[in-house]
């Protein structure tokens, strides 16, 4: 067994478990009234948590680190879109998928981002335990606070297990998330522009 380590999340100590993560879905396998020991499941507590470790590593990222170099001094006032960003995420209040794809825009202010890093911006935040709606504003935020652009503009629709699994059971339902901050929350003209942008995808 791992010895007890105290982890800071959300400026709150919390102290981590004493058992590993592949220990305790043992546990799960047997309250759920299987055999852990048998062919199938003889590995799959360590199997469960390489993969849960991966689908949450974005905890071990930040903003700071993942951003550093990526921005640029540029003469470009035009509308800067990156649009069908896949990204998957697991829903905090079930641990079920959700998963989708991301529209990210903003109107540069003498400063842009690498392209590529704003697709890694989405993949850190949706590499959490996550509600879309959070996910949704804490990639636009962090755009405003690296480069502190004239606006920008997040789209997030997604699908989402807990509910197509569960629940209401509609397979087909999909729920459309958005962040406007700056000229894409004052200027109809801005946010009507990104808004088309990303329509002229389901065309």
């Amino acid at each position: 067994m791992t010895k007890p380590t105290e982890i800071l999340l959300h400026d709150a100590k919390v102290e981590a478990p004493q058992e590993t993560i592949a220990e305790l879905m043992r546990k799960v396998i047997v309250l759920l009234g299987e055999d852990p020991n048998r062919e199938g499941l003889r590995k799959t507590p360590e199997r469960f948590e390489k993969a849960l470790k991966y689908l949450t590593s974005g905890y071990q990222q930040n903003m700071e680190s993942l951003l550093n170099g990526a921005t640029f001094s540029v003469h470009y006032d035009e509308m800067v879109v990156v649009k069908d960003i896949e990204f998957f995420s697991l829903c905090e209040h079930h641990l079920l998928p959700f998963f989708g794809k991301a529209h990210v825009a903003y109107l540069p202010n003498k400063r842009v981002l690498g392209l590529s890093k704003i697709a890694r911006l989405v993949n850190m935040y949706g590499r959490r335990l996550q509600i879309q709606e959070r996910m949704t504003s804490q990639i636009a935020e962090a755009i405003q606070e690296k480069i502190s652009p004239e606006g920008v503009g997040v789209i997030i629709e997604a699908r989402h297990l807990c509910m197509q699994m569960r629940g209401v059971e509609k397979q087909h339902g999909q729920a459309v998330t958005s962040a406007m901050l700056g000229s894409f929350r004052h200027n109809k003209q801005t946010r009507d522009e990104f808004l088309s942008l990303v329509r002229s995808n389901k065309t």
